[in-house]
């Protein structure tokens, strides 16, 4: 009989190890690594001859294909982020910060199904009292005649009550409260959250039903528990938004059944979430009233096209070393940018603080925001104003060059719907946009000619 051996694995971070270490060696803390045990494969004599023939294999062109029908949850925005609605089997996780909305949205769309079908919600944090208290504050809130309630944290239970209910929907809130009383561990430990997962994961695929588990945030930003966990499921939902906002920001991190990278937006209201129908004007500030240093931009958020507002402040440093700050644009990007205006239009920004920041609390990491942010910084140096009613796309190569971006047309479909009338973009071959003016570029300095009317004063 083959002997069990013990290998170690981190809580923060999933690495495993083959001896005890104090400190991760790969995410550096210390006193993370738990033991656990593991059975090594017996080792397998290999046949030599005969013809090879599957166990339980089957070749490619006998598998079915058939096309399991999407649930809708009742929001298009909560629909566009699963790539068109929920597939039946499907293992999504979704994480966020404490309080930002995640059990209020997953409520809001077991009530949306409930008129339909029976769906579940696990409460492993909250008794039943609590979440039906919340329940009657939503607008989305149905009867409750097939919302089950079931306040548990017994894996065993909540598996028993999956196949005896079948729901086609279920809640799981949170992966992190789950005890699996095989394991002596605590819940939330890494061999806890690990095989619980992996019990939900079978029977979601078994009985086809859709499930929802919610994660945990540490203060790092990433989602609690081990790696693995993000590898199980199907889809990997963030919940993001600033807590003294009303706004929250839905964004797949992994997606097997939609694109990645896919954006919906929320803003919460005594009565619940409620979806942004045209989240462009969010990010859009006082267009009517422009001020110095501040340029609009087209981002795209996999599918979504949004238009963004850059805002800059440049001021004289009262330090030996200038200050650059980004709010919402990558801070490595933004020292690139400044050191390109620098060295290829003689700026002096040396000698000049920078700030830096995408309006709506957006983040905004691509390329394509580059020729936003240098005619931002640009415009609030001179102290002028960037043309009115124009969009800037475009990545800034460190010779000073404009380059292409993806998806430059929908981008530009995006900004006539906002009444831009002009676009200063990459030389590259653009069909015409019917209302919108193209000004093809291909250096920096042409983009700021073309965008920047002489500063005030002179």
């Amino acid at each position: 009989m083959a002997k069990s051996r013990s290998h170690y694995i981190c809580r923060e971070c999933g690495a495993e190890y083959s001896q005890y270490f104090g400190q991760c060696r790969n995410c550096g803390t210390w006193n993370s690594l738990d033991e656990v045990a593991v059975l090594p494969e017996r080792g397998r004599k290999s046949r030599s001859g005969g013809i090879a023939q599957p166990r339980q294999a089957l070749p490619l062109s006998q598998v079915s294909d058939q096309d399991w029908q999407r649930l809708s949850t009742g929001s298009g925005e909560f629909d566009r982020v699963l790539g068109g609605g929920i597939v039946p089997g499907s293992l999504v996780l979704v994480a966020g910060d404490a309080g930002i909305g995640k059990s209020t949205l997953l409520l809001q769309t077991l009530a949306a199904l409930a008129g339909q079908m029976p769906v579940l919600y696990v409460c492993a944090e909250e008794s039943a009292q609590q979440v039906k208290l919340r329940a009657k504050r939503l607008t989305t809130a149905a009867d409750g005649e097939q919302l089950y309630l079931l306040a548990e944290t017994q894996l065993e239970a909540i598996l028993a009550e999956l196949d005896s209910l079948h729901p086609p929907v279920a809640v799981i809130d949170s992966i992190q409260a789950l005890m699996y009383s095989a394991l002596t561990s605590a819940p939330g430990s890494v061999a806890q959250v690990r095989e619980c997962t992996a019990a939900l994961m079978r029977v979601a695929k078994q009985n086809h039903t859709a499930l929802f588990i919610v994660g945990h945030i540490t203060k790092e930003g990433a989602i609690a528990g081990p790696k693995v966990l993000e590898h199980l499921v199907d889809t990997v939902l963030y919940f993001e938004g600033d807590a003294f906002a009303n706004f929250r920001l839905l964004r797949a991190g992994k997606n097997r059944f939609g694109p990645s990278y896919e954006l919906g937006i929320f803003e919460m209201t005594p009565q619940g979430l409620k979806e942004v129908t045209n989240p462009s004007v969010l990010f859009l500030s006082h267009r009517e009233s422009p001020a110095p240093g501040v340029a609009t931009i087209v981002a795209c958020e996999a599918s979504r096209p949004l238009l963004v507002e850059i805002q800059a402040l440049v001021s004289p440093t009262s330090y030996g070393t200038p200050r650059r700050v980004a709010t919402g644009i990558d801070y490595n990007r933004l020292v690139q940018i400044l050191a390109v205006l620098e060295k290829h239009l003689g700026v002096p920004l040396a000698k000049f603080d920078v700030y830096v920041a995408s309006a709506g609390g957006l983040g905004v990491s691509e390329p394509a925001a580059d020729l936003g942010i240098a005619l931002a910084v640009m415009a609030s140096f001179r102290n002028c104003l960037v043309e009115p009613q124009t969009v800037l796309i475009g990545e800034l190569g460190l010779s000073g060059q404009i380059r292409p971006v993806q998806q430059l047309e929908t981008r530009l479909k995006e900004a006539v719907k906002l009444g831009f009338q002009r676009a200063i973009i990459p030389m590259n071959n653009t069909e015409a946009i019917p209302g919108l003016a193209l000004i093809p570029v291909q250096r920096i300095l042409a983009a700021i000619l073309a965008a920047l009317p002489a500063a005030a004063g002179g």
